[in-house]
């Protein structure tokens, strides 16, 4: 290591990966906007939040608990363009209320670490 590389890690520091709980939100406050799917789900925090990452295994792991608390539904679709079908995913109607405080909590702690 060289002095260097400790201000190009201020500079350009490494990606944040989301744990389980952040996932959680996040995926409830896209979801709210409309459908999605899982790869989407990935490319969309990359693209809107580039500092952040989500791992497939996280992403799943947070889907399967969204499902098992019946807070989000999935169906297949062929999309347009794209080969196989893919699991599309949106918030139940029960969970809207609830959807929309676990999506705050995401964009609450995205302003803070903007700041």
């Amino acid at each position: 290591m060289k002095l260097e590389d400790i201000y190009q890690f201020f500079e350009n520091p490494p990606p944040t990966y989301l744990c389980q709980e952040l996932a959680v939100c996040y995926i409830l406050a896209v979801l709210l906007q409309g459908e999605s799917y899982g790869t989407e789900l990935i490319e969309q925090l990359e693209t809107d939040y580039p500092t952040y990452r989500l791992s497939d295994t996280v992403l799943y792991s947070a889907i399967k608990f969204l499902e098992d608390q019946r807070a989000i539904t999935g169906y297949w679709k062929k999309l347009e363009g794209r080969g196989r079908p893919r699991r599309m995913y949106q918030v139940s109607s029960e969970w809207q209320v609830q959807g929309q405080d676990l999506a705050f909590l995401w964009q609450d702690y995205i302003n803070r670490r903007r700041k």
